[in-house]
């Protein structure tokens, strides 16, 4: 899968906290993939993530910062930072993302110079989520995630949104104002013919308001209908129930201390629909995992952030509050909340939908 144009340089840049267990998925499918260069930031982790990070970067294999930010907005500290590395200076390519995304390439080799050549070789790409559901699995397992999690909402319809959010490779002369987490913003002031060329997933241009960032409504996602012909964006913000009760004692990268609620939970765990596409990379992913864990060092550090990972989910499950969560997350509707509004609204059974 790893064919096409094999001199680009693709930069990954990415920001962490406690993600140890899945760091090697994340970077052997996005070796896969044709990235050639990883640039990750960390902050305050407990489980080995910034371990293992550094015995990758001591093989060369990827660059690992601490996160720069001296308040609460790590990923856009992060971001600004990474604007005067030389891993990003010199990249073709930049693909900002989280590790619990996986780009998936329905086109040419499956990677991303496949995708770059599909949509015609633009100054950027904006690629549409599908968000994973948890689907009532509750154990964590040290196997890859892409091979756990296969069903997910509605393509074209998350939450009674036809706009779903998106994620942006950047290419290196995109006329940059700032990197944001989702997409670019380019200078202002910019008059129309030198405004960059941008696609969505199917290599159409992107919709004018969400170029032009017109409203807080449009910043960050445009309608999803048809945008995902040459690629999705698998988005596992759930995985395991275990995974999921970890995730939410140590907050997220973007908002200090943010605890995840029930809505967010039944916002991405609907069930509705089955996606195995991805299922593609799996040989050539355990080939690279196979690689990376050849390395005693390395092997070692992933199975010890396991190993932390188990024990920080045994640890919360011994507080009543958490064992609480945990029963209430698994019977909760797999309606998402608005399509359960709407049925109550119009007085129809809440098993219409099933």
């Amino acid at each position: 899968m790893r064919g096409a144009m094999p001199d680009m340089r693709i930069t990954a840049v990415t920001c962490v906290k406690n993600e140890g267990p899945f760091l090697l998925e994340w970077i052997a499918f996005h070796r896969v993939l044709g990235v050639s260069d990883f640039l990750f930031y960390s902050n305050d982790c407990t489980d080995g993530t910034d371990h293992l990070l550094d015995a990758l970067a001591a093989k060369g294999l990827v660059q690992h910062l601490p996160n720069p930010a001296e308040g609460r907005n790590y990923q856009m500290e992060a971001l600004k930072d990474a604007r005067k590395q030389d891993v990003v200076i010199n990249a073709d390519w930049v693909w900002v993302a989280d590790v619990d995304e996986f780009l998936n390439i329905h086109v040419g080799d499956h990677t991303i110079p496949a995708l770059i050549d599909a949509c015609g070789n633009p100054q950027a790409i904006s690629l549409t989520f599908q968000f994973f559901a948890n689907d009532d699995v509750d154990t964590f397992e040290d196997r890859p995630v892409i091979e756990q999690f296969t069903r997910c909402h509605n393509p074209d319809l998350w939450c009674g949104e036809a706009a779903i959010e998106v994620k942006s490779l950047i290419r290196h002369d995109f006329p940059l104002h700032y990197y944001g987490a989702h997409r670019p913003f380019f200078k202002g002031k910019l008059p129309p013919k030198k405004r960059p060329s941008w696609t969505d997933g199917s290599g159409r241009p992107v919709p004018h308001r969400f170029l032009v960032a017109a409203n807080p409504r449009r910043i960050r996602k445009f309608p999803a209908a048809g945008a995902r012909n040459f690629a999705t964006l698998n988005h596992y913000a759930l995985r395991s129930l275990d995974s999921y009760l970890v995730k939410n004692d140590r907050g997220d990268v973007n908002r200090e201390n943010r605890a995840f609620d029930d809505t967010y939970w039944r916002e991405r765990n609907d069930p509705a629909w089955e996606d195995t596409s991805i299922s593609r990379y799996l040989p050539d992913l355990a080939s690279e995992m196979a690689a990376l864990m050849a390395d005693d060092t390395i092997k070692r550090l992933h199975d010890d952030a396991v190993a932390l990972h188990r024990k920080k989910r045994d640890e919360l499950l011994a507080q009543p509050a958490y064992q609480e969560m945990q029963k209430q997350l698994r019977s909760a509707s797999k309606l998402p909340p608005q399509e359960e509004e709407m049925l109550v609204a119009l007085g129809l059974p809440l098993d219409i939908a099933s």
